[in-house]
Order: structure tokens, then C-alpha cells, then sequence
């Protein structure tokens, strides 16, 4: 155990430092303080389990990533039965996701089944960070804006997008919407 707890500060300076994000920016992505996420990554602070779902949240990954990702190692294809599908940890209220894809450590894409609660979305805030994202919307509706662009996806339509633009989300629908939510990270 000792081992585990060791690795985790490495394990997340190493990946912030992949994704090209400053102290200050996970920690406005996390919700937790630079300063914390610094004694974390120097192995002067131990983080609470909220603590780090929050980091993994905002780094794409998921708790079992940062603590054990030995399991998945030399395995060339991953293979997820539908039954076997597991929640992806999201900091947004109102949207579920989940899992399509192998660990998102070892692969550049990630896939998830969304359930967009009505009224749901991505904040008051556009996003931006490296990568491209694809949505097909499967039954519902889905508004998006990307660039100042807005865009209403109904059942069977399609977005892709670079996520290094401003964008955002949002279920105006009475209904949830879902849709098979593809992520695409920079190497």
C-alpha cells in the first residue's frame, strides 16, 4: 500500500505535465488548490478519496488509473461487455457517463454512453483543452456551442469538434438525452 501511495504524486505531476496544465489550471479544472495539488504531487500530502476523484476527473482518468493500472499491462485490446460497463467520474451535474473505452492511460481516445439530465450542462464557462471530441446523439437533444457557433443535435446527427476552441453544452430538451460521447487527447 505503501508502494501505491508513493507513486500517486509522481503519477499526477507526470500526467499534468502531459496534458500541458499548470498548477493554477487543474486546480481551477478540480475544483481542489494549487497548493494542495503541490504537496500531493511531492509526496507531502496524502489525498482524501474526494480529493483525488476530483484530480482524476480533471485529468481524464480514473481513481483506479492513479492507484493501479498493472492489471491492463501488455494487453493490446481491451474488450468491455456491455454488462461490465463502468461509470466515468464527471464533476458535471446532471450527466452520466458511461465507459466504452480501455483505460484512457494506455489508449488517445476515450468513449462513453452520456446521460444528459434535462436542463444539464457544461457551466457558465466554455471549455478548452487539447484534444477533439465526436458526439452521435441517440435519442434526445443536445445544444452545443463551439467557437460561438451553436449547434442542435437531435437523434441520429453528429458533432466533432477540437476541444481547443471555446465550447460548451447543454440539454434544452424535457426529456434526458443520450448520446455516444467520443474524446480524442493530444499525445
Amino acid at each position: 500500500m505503501n508502494d501505491v501511495i508513493a507513486a500517486l504524486g509522481p503519477k499526477i505531476r507526470e500526467l499534468r505535465r502531459q496534458k500541458n496544465l499548470s498548477l493554477q489550471q487543474l486546480a481551477e479544472r478540480s475544483g481542489v488548490s494549487a497548493a494542495a495539488i503541490h504537496k500531493i504531487e511531492r509526496n507531502g500530502m496524502v489525498p482524501t478519496i474526494a480529493t483525488l476523484m476530483k484530480l482524476a476527473g480533471a485529468l481524464n482518468r480514473t481513481v483506479g488509473w492513479l492507484v493501479d493500472e498493472e492489471s491492463m499491462e501488455g494487453r493490446q485490446a481491451v474488450h468491455i461487455r456491455a454488462a461490465e460497463r463502468k461509470p466515468v467520474f464527471t464533476s458535471k451535474s446532471g450527466l452520466e457517463l458511461m465507459g466504452l473505452s480501455g483505460p484512457y492511460g494506455r489508449f488517445f481516445m476515450a468513449g462513453a454512453v452520456a446521460t444528459v439530465e434535462p436542463g444539464a450542462d457544461s457551466g457558465p464557462k466554455p471549455m478548452e483543452h487539447p484534444g477533439e471530441e465526436l458526439v452521435y446523439v441517440l435519442d434526445g437533444s443536445l445544444h452545443f456551442e463551439v467557437d460561438e457557433v451553436e449547434y442542435l443535435l437531435r437523434r441520429g446527427d453528429a458533432l466533432h469538434f477540437r476541444t481547443d476552441r471555446p465550447h460548451r453544452w447543454s440539454n434544452p430538451g424535457a426529456r434526458p438525452a443520450r448520446a455516444l460521447w467520443m474524446a480524442l487527447r493530444q499525445p
